[in-house]
């Protein structure tokens, strides 16, 4: 969110003449904050990344073309800037990252299949999982996901937390099946597709809907992988 709004225009050339020193230092900065959490016992980190979900979307990318940027490196440029966030944190942490496409009063902002990032992000990106949003079909359908590696988590995003309607178990348990079928099940996982409360304004639920989405996670979790 450093970069991508405004690519190199929005970093003062007088202060970073080479961008390579401007992504170290705030690799730097990543760093000492992670290397901090950890210290005070944080055992599990997820970082909350909108850039790869905003080069799934093709208004964006040419938004970056514009601003003199190129959609097709960014995403390995960005998962290297990640890796070296994390490439000194100790074994016990486990690191996450969650694709956000938007959440502000149940608004949204991208859209797009993930197609364009998933082999870096899958490959590349040097983390224990993943939380990708698959709550309407502005998301494309499960076939990038046949990238991901053994041994690497990832979380199905299915019910949404933009509207109180309760999705119907049945039905993402075969959204399930559908995504087993380019990932073996065990490496899979079920979630919300993003948080409630984005910001303190919320989105368009009440926490009674909230409940009663966690409580269905939590069923169909339980009924799938048991």
């Amino acid at each position: 969110m450093v970069h991508f709004p405004t690519g190199r225009g929005g970093v003062d050339k007088a202060a970073y003449p080479d961008m390579t020193d401007f992504f170290a230092d705030l690799a730097r900065v990543y760093r000492e904050e992670i290397s901090g959490l950890a210290a005070a016992g944080c055992t599990y980190l997820q970082i909350d990344d909108v850039n790869f979900a905003y080069l799934c979307d093709p208004k964006m990318r040419d938004g970056a073309k514009k601003i003199g940027e190129d959609p097709q490196s960014l995403p390995l440029l960005y998962a290297n800037l990640i890796n070296e966030c994390i490439n000194d944190r100790p074994a016990n942490l486990a690191v996450c990252t969650h694709l956000c496409r938007g959440n502000f009063r149940s608004s949204w902002v991208a859209e797009g299949g993930y197609d364009p990032v998933a082999e870096v992000l899958f490959n590349a990106l040097n983390v224990d999982g993943y939380f990708l949003e698959f709550d309407t079909p502005r998301a494309g359908n499960f076939a990038p996901l046949r990238y991901l590696p053994k041994g690497k988590k990832l979380i199905l995003g299915l019910v949404t937390s933009k509207s109180g309607a309760l999705e119907n178990s049945d039905d993402l348990k075969r959204r399930i099946d559908e995504a087993a079928k380019f990932v073996p099940l065990d490496q899979l996982g079920i979630s919300p597709q993003c948080g409630f409360s984005s910001t303190v304004l919320g989105n368009k639920l009440t926490i009674e809907d909230q409940i009663a989405k966690l409580k269905l996670v939590a069923q169909v979790a339980k009924e799938v992988w048991g």
